[in-house]
């Protein structure tokens, strides 16, 4: 009984390359992306703000990352879908 090989990648390596394609051509993402860096209180107000004005139900909003710089600054990305279907 011969036992069968892995399978063919060939479809996986077409997928990768055509987001590897998207992504240095700006991407396709449906996410609005916007970075801030600001004190620890302000962060966590524009964060509020963000959430307040896009509800995480409907829009998808999130911290995607963030980071501490310098003490008390934050850098952090806050991300959405650009309108509630």
């Amino acid at each position: 009984m011969k036992i069968p090989g892995p399978p063919p990648l060939d479809g996986l390596k077409n997928r990768i390359f055509r987001y590897r394609q998207e992504q240095a051509a700006g991407g396709s993402s449906e996410f609005i992306r916007e970075t801030f860096c600001l004190t620890r209180p302000e962060a966590r107000a524009k964060a509020r703000e963000w959430f307040d004005e896009f509800p995480k139900a409907a829009y998808w909003t999130e911290v995607e990352s963030w980071r501490q710089i310098d003490g008390e600054r934050i850098e952090f990305t806050m991300r959405r879908l650009p309108s509630a279907d």
